[in-house]
């Protein structure tokens, strides 16, 4: 018996290797700002901080990033995009994740900035304040 294939977590309709588990393998890289934003959504919910780390900018990026076990990021929203097409080196995606934490749930609007940084899409940071509902 084979093990079932789960489909990603941004939200796309195919399987988790096929869309976002090709970005965080470092198989391709995310040929825009939404899908960047995508895989970055669903390695908050595979708990895959060393591709968080690799997908954000140098000047922004932390020096460390422990994520939290007890909180599941389970939905993704893409409200609105601006530029970051695959011809571009700057846009914007706005979107609401929403996640369970402590039997809770909640979800976290952000407007955020992305740009290439040696040829690759990366996150720069939000554009206004984090919204947690």
């Amino acid at each position: 018996m084979s093990t079932p294939v789960l489909p990603c977590p941004c939200g796309l309709p195919a399987t988790y290797p096929d869309c976002c588990g090709r970005f965080h393998s470092g198989a391709k890289q995310a040929p825009t700002a939404e899908l960047l934003m995508r895989s970055r959504f669903s390695a908050f919910a595979v708990g895959d901080s060393a591709y968080l780390m690799r997908s954000w900018h140098s000047s922004t990026r932390p020096g460390r990033l422990d994520l939290d076990p007890a909180q599941h990021w389970e939905r993704l929203e893409i409200l609105a995009t601006e530029r970051g097409g695959m011809f571009e080196t700057e846009g914007s995606v706005e979107f609401r994740a929403h996640y369970r934490e402590g039997g809770h749930t909640g979800s976290l609007r952000e407007h955020s900035a992305f740009s290439r940084e040696a040829g690759a899409w990366v996150y720069v940071g939000p554009l206004s304040p984090v919204e947690f509902d």
